[in-house]
């Protein structure tokens, strides 16, 4: 079976890491094929919102550090960190340039990459036994795919220095008290849990959930007024499309909308 699974259920697509005996850690074919899911997503006129989990005990236990080490990783460039890897197409960089919606299910210990991987979503829900390892500098490391950039806008500067410097691990209670999952479930009702925060997304004006994410990332670099001149510049569309109209009659005539994305 695929390292990296791919299902469509409604207007939910839901990407499953599906290296259970290995921890979902990440090989060089395994970037390839989870941005290529990704990407798939994105382009799905279908889908509207997306589920990010692993298969298993965790959730991602980092870079497959075997994978770098053998004959195909880094003695043949092929390792998730050779000088030739194109960024543009990195799952971290692929997940948060996606307009789409996306819930991160974290069903196990997170580590490494997967911390990133996890940062990356909109919506983070955990399993009440999981645990996010933020431990890079235990390992002489520093977070690399995204790290350094998500935490201290998520937390502010010291809480965010607590756990990068500090190599902290936390657990789903902590991670909750924090603000930095939405949610934490018991792990038998976790995909349940994910897939009805998908649902609530799924359920918007696809044009105007994925408009309103695409400002909330471009509000991360902008001062106000500019914001607001982009945002002026992004609803004026919206507008004019069909799912505005819908929404109005729907609104008005006290009556579910039934948006196309158009």
């Amino acid at each position: 079976m695929s390292d990296v699974l791919y299902e469509r259920d409604g207007a939910v697509a839901t990407i499953t890491l599906n290296r259970p005996e290995r921890m979902n850690t990440i090989s060089h074919p395994m970037l390839l094929a989870l941005s290529e899911a990704l990407l798939g997503a994105g382009r799905d006129p279908e889908v509207r919102a997306v589920i990010l989990t692993g298969a298993g005990r965790a959730f991602c236990a980092g870079l497959d550090l075997n994978d770098a080490a053998s004959e195909d990783g880094v003695k043949k460039g092929g390792f998730a960190l050779a000088p030739t890897l194109d960024l543009r197409e990195f799952p971290p960089v692929v997940l948060h340039q996606l307009d789409k919606p996306v819930v991160c299910a974290i069903n196990g210990g997170a580590a490494g990459f997967g911390i990133d991987l996890t940062l990356g979503a909109d919506v983070r829900v955990m399993a009440s036994h999981a645990k996010l390892a933020i431990t890079f500098t235990r390992r002489g490391v520093m977070p690399e795919t995204g790290g350094t950039w998500y935490l201290p806008r998520l937390l502010g500067w010291s809480k965010a220095a607590e756990l990068i410097l500090g190599g902290r691990t936390l657990t789903a209670d902590e991670a909750l008290e924090l603000g930095l999952v939405s949610r934490v479930a018991e792990p038998d009702q976790l995909l349940a849990t994910a897939r009805a925060v998908a649902d609530e997304f799924a359920a918007g004006a696809p044009l105007a959930v994925q408009a309103s994410k695409r400002m909330m990332r471009a509000a991360m670099t902008e001062g106000f007024a500019d914001h607001v001149a982009h945002a002026y510049l992004q609803v004026l569309p919206l507008m004019q499309s069909q799912d505005f109209r819908e929404g109005f009659s729907a609104f008005l005539e006290k009556r579910p909308p039934k948006f196309q994305g158009r």
